[in-house]
């Protein structure tokens, strides 16, 4: 995917169980930390315990609020 600044402020979001390898891929309408965090809690709430166990982010500014994550969602950063 070709993400470039005149096409607007998408991105995606993925998130990769390490083990099974199992993927979910998030399409973002905008940066902001407040729509990235929300839309990965809705989907990890659905996901099995074992599989929501950990998470690691990298260091771009939309993953700001990883504590509104842990609390609401249960899961180690």
């Amino acid at each position: 995917m070709l993400f470039r600044r005149k096409f607007g402020l998408a991105n995606v979001t993925s998130l990769v169980e390490r083990v099974s390898r199992f993927t979910v891929v998030l399409m973002n309408t905008n940066r902001t930390t407040d729509r990235v965090m929300g839309r990965l809690a809705r989907v990890m709430k659905t996901l099995p315990l074992k599989a929501r166990k950990s998470v690691t982010f990298d260091r771009r500014f939309e993953f700001m609020d990883w504590p509104h994550l842990q609390a609401e969602v249960g899961t180690q950063t």
